[in-house]
C-alpha cells in the first residue's frame, strides 16, 4: 500500500509530505497506481523547485520519498501542493485498497 502523509502547520498550510509503500496493482516498473502517484508528486517538486524557485528539503530512499518546505508556504506554494493533494485524492477515490493519505498538523 502506498501511505501519503500530508503535514499542514498551524494554519493549515501544507508544511511538507511523506509518501511510502507501493500499491502492488501489477510488477513494478508496470504499475499504474505508483506511475500516477509518482508523476504528481514528482511535477510538484518540479514546480516548486524550478518554477518558484522554493527552497525545499528532498529524501529519497527507494520506495520512500520525502519533502518539507523550507520557510513559511505562500500562496503560490499551497496551489501547487493542493493541486498535488486533489490528484492524489482521485488515486485514492479509484483505489482506496492500494493508496491512503493522512493529514498530521505540526
Amino acid at each position: 500500500m502506498i501511505t501519503i502523509k500530508i503535514e499542514r502547520d498551524h494554519k493549515q498550510a501544507v508544511a511538507g509530505f511523506r509518501v511510502e509503500g507501493h500499491a502492488n496493482t501489477a510488477p513494478h516498473g508496470q504499475d499504474i497506481v505508483c506511475a500516477g502517484v509518482s508523476a504528481l508528486i514528482q511535477t510538484s517538486v518540479f514546480g516548486l523547485e524550478r518554477y518558484l524557485k522554493r527552497e525545499i528539503t528532498l529524501q529519497q530512499n527507494g520506495a520512500n520519498f520525502a519533502v518539507q518546505l523550507v520557510g513559511v508556504p505562500d500562496d503560490q506554494t499551497q496551489a501547487i501542493l493542493e493541486t498535488m493533494i486533489l490528484g492524489l485524492t482521485e488515486i485514492v477515490k479509484l483505489n482506496p485498497q492500494n493508496v491512503r493519505i493522512l493529514e498530521s498538523r505540526r
